[in-house]
């Protein structure tokens, strides 16, 4: 005998819903919600577009009702992949999410905070070929939402190359040491034979030690501007900096980017300081603190610098 097929138009009545059950040893919590949600996101690509990365979502409420057991934890993902999934990341709404999902917990809840993980895409020119590629930035966003004012705190980290400038002043003087060496005994040199000796190798004793550096940057940000401005900053730090490390790379890229390291000669202290100087005069920074660090060729030790500081007055 086979049994009528059940009638799930209804169902949801016949389900139990514990979390309405009275909280043992109950009192408010601070946070409540979900972490790792894996989610799409649409975020600026550098030359006027927009691609869509794959995301790391934390979400989260208080639970300010001592007695209550749990939040409506479901509400909270729904929302949020309908918006992340729709719409490009924006000051305005990042806040929607979070004041939608305080009130999606119908009075369990007064404050929400979301933080994004993501590695931004830029599509970056050659210096000096015409070619292009895409050059990865790992963002963390942070966004809180409490009493009605948002905070917003925006992290990120780019690549760079640095060269010492004591290995450069050493490897003048060897340099130096050979020409002096080579032609001691010459009463004058034409310029047409210096520079053929410099495009030889014995033109060149000694090369200035470099390597590939980092500088992480997290910065408050001052919530009344239309946009988050990831890459208006990426591109001001790299600018500063002067050697950002390139995609697309043919012979005379390369020549360029050892004209600008020669350039660009600095320790991680200069280094710091230039990633200073754009963040404190940034209109859209409350405040700020970066790390630079250079993965150093010489030691088998990085070395080290941090600064933190205010952006202009308001």
């Amino acid at each position: 005998m086979s049994l009528p097929a059940p009638d799930l138009s209804r169902a949801g009545d016949l389900l139990p819903d514990v979390a309405y059950q009275p909280a043992a040893l109950a009192r408010p919590l601070d946070w409540v919600g979900m972490e790792g949600i894996a989610i799409p996101v649409r975020v600026p690509d550098g030359a006027g577009g927009h691609v869509q990365v794959a995301a790391q979502a934390d979400l989260s409420v208080n639970l300010h009702r001592a007695g209550e057991r749990g939040i409506h934890m479901s509400r909270l993902y729904l929302r949020l992949q309908q918006e992340l999934a729709r719409h490009e990341v924006t000051p305005a709404g990042l806040r929607h999410i979070l004041q939608d999902s305080v009130e999606s917990q119908a009075g369990l809840a007064t404050r929400a905070r979301l933080r994004l993980r993501y590695d931004a895409l830029l599509l970056r020119r050659a210096l000096r070929s015409d070619n292009a590629g895409w050059k990865r930035y790992p963002v963390e966003i942070e966004a809180l939402l409490e009493d009605g004012h948002l905070k917003l705190v925006l992290g990120f980290s780019l690549e760079y190359s640095s060269t010492c400038p004591c290995s450069a002043a050493l490897s003048r003087q060897a340099n130096a040491a050979r020409l002096r060496a080579d032609f001691g005994d010459a009463e004058a040199l034409r310029v047409e034979e210096i520079a053929q000796w410099l495009s030889s190798e014995r033109g060149m004793a000694a090369t200035p030690h470099a390597q590939r550096s980092e500088a992480r940057v997290r910065v408050e940000l001052r919530p009344q501007f239309d946009e988050l401005p990831l890459v208006a900053l990426i591109d001001a730090l790299e600018a500063s900096l002067g050697t950002p490390v390139q995609t697309a790379v043919k012979r005379e890229d390369e020549q360029a980017f050892a004209e600008l390291n020669a350039a660009n000669l600095m320790f991680c202290e200069d280094a710091a300081r230039r990633v200073a100087s754009v963040l404190s005069a940034d209109p859209r920074i409350e405040r700020y603190e970066a790390t630079v660090s250079h993965f150093e060729s010489l030691h088998p030790h990085d070395a080290v610098a941090s600064v933190s500081g205010s952006g202009p007055a308001a």
